[in-house]
């Protein structure tokens, strides 16, 4: 495993190799399927074992498991290049390999890891993550209603989760519960369960403005018996287990916003190089060469301080100060590079024209999707409050 040096901004041989690699499968055997995916709301079934065929899955997990052994800088550099060509495809593969799977080879038991990551490996158990509630958004922790109550060797869960990413497709969710009322934030469990589980229903599949593709539910737990045994972590210690995912969540999604910056770029450069009016390519109007100068500026930005930042989490230390600047620095590039996602695609579609503004267009569909990137994995305001805390020196 390569990763940057601090302070770095360039990709060595090997990532640029990764990067180019991943770009190349995701134009050839991504894009094609955008268009559909967004369309009818449904991914394909075979994606998975797409994913599978081309040595998508398991980026993060050891051989042993039958992943890739890579880290998670490579699997941010992945992250970029399917953004850029299907940000649906995208989010749906990264809730299963970061959200779920990552998080169950970090937290997890030896047993749990040998009955779970080898499926998600090869494509034949789906993952997803269940952390956030009606009531519960960016307060996920103190307004969690769901509950697990023991009962000999099994927890009943009761609760609801909703915006659950792969929820109406997932084989397992990793699912976060109240197992001590009395201790609030710090009496919540993380288990894995099994949706085959009886007791588990998706309530609805929901319809999205953007990453339609990418399938979302409403999950319900009505008196669901887990297995004590596949508790993740320690029992009432999943608040760890959520900051520590949140983090590399944060920084793991940065990256695709500036793949989807980046197409938004081509796809205007193109369009200002083809489109002509007054007898003239659009690009030759400083209004429009101005636009695509912001945006090229942005990317290089946003994807110099990504790099920085995704080295920094894959070898961050444990301590108290390393963990704070982990904290802070992945909340402040997935806000900037979010932030500068979105107004590239608004940019792009502005460069367009009325045919920009058209359902089939390939930047109509980046403008839907940039929004959701400044509202998962944290607000951007929650991010700021971040930055905020560790800039006066409170631990965040």
């Amino acid at each position: 495993m390569t990763t940057l040096t601090p302070g770095a901004f360039e990709l060595n041989d090997v990532q640029q190799q990764i990067l180019d690699e991943a770009e190349r499968f995701s134009r050839e055997q991504l894009l094609p399927l955008a268009s559909e995916m967004d369309n009818t709301e449904e991914c394909p079934d075979d994606l998975f074992q797409l994913f599978a065929k081309h040595g998508y899955l398991g980026i993060t997990m050891p051989e042993e498991y039958g992943g890739q052994g890579l880290g998670l800088f490579e699997q941010g550099l992945i992250c970029q290049a399917m953004g850029k060509y299907n940000a649906s495809a995208m989010l749906t593969w990264g809730a299963h390999d970061n959200l779920c799977g990552n998080n169950i080879l970090r937290n997890a038991n030896d047993d749990i890891k040998q009955r779970y990551l080898p499926g998600m490996c090869d494509g034949s158990i789906i993952g997803a993550l269940g952390l956030t509630e009606p009531g519960a958004g960016s307060d996920a922790l103190g307004s969690m209603a769901t509950t697990a109550v023991k009962d000999g060797d099994e927890y009943i869960l009761n609760g609801s989760k909703t915006y659950i990413t792969n929820g109406p497709i997932a084989d397992i969710v990793l699912v976060y519960a109240k197992t001590n009322l009395a201790a609030g934030h710090r009496g919540i469990t993380a288990f894995v369960l099994e949706t085959k589980t009886p007791g588990f229903a998706v309530a609805q599949k929901l319809s999205k403005m953007g990453y339609r593709g990418s399938p979302t539910a409403e999950l319900v737990f009505n008196d669901c018996r887990v297995p004590a045994a596949n508790i993740v972590g320690e029992l009432n210690g999943g608040v760890g287990v959520v900051m520590s995912g949140l983090d590399v969540e944060r920084i793991f999604l940065a990256p695709a916003a500036v793949g989807m910056a980046e197409r938004c770029l081509e796809l205007s450069l193109d369009y200002a190089l083809t489109r002509k009016q007054f007898d003239k390519p659009i690009i030759d109007f400083q209004a429009i060469e101005f636009k695509l100068a912001d945006m090229w500026v942005g990317v290089q930005i946003a994807k110099a301080y990504v790099y920085r930042v995704l080295a920094m989490c894959a070898e961050a230390d444990e301590s108290e100060a390393g963990r704070g600047a982990v904290h802070a620095h992945s909340a402040a590039a997935i806000l900037y590079a979010t932030k500068m996602m979105r107004e590239a695609a608004d940019e792009a579609v502005q460069i367009h024209g009325g045919a920009g503004y058209m359902w089939e267009m390939e930047v109509n569909r980046l403008y839907r999707d940039a929004k959701l990137l400044e509202i998962g994995a944290g607000t951007q305001e929650i991010r700021r409050g971040i930055v905020g805390k560790y800039l006066r020196g409170t631990q965040p």
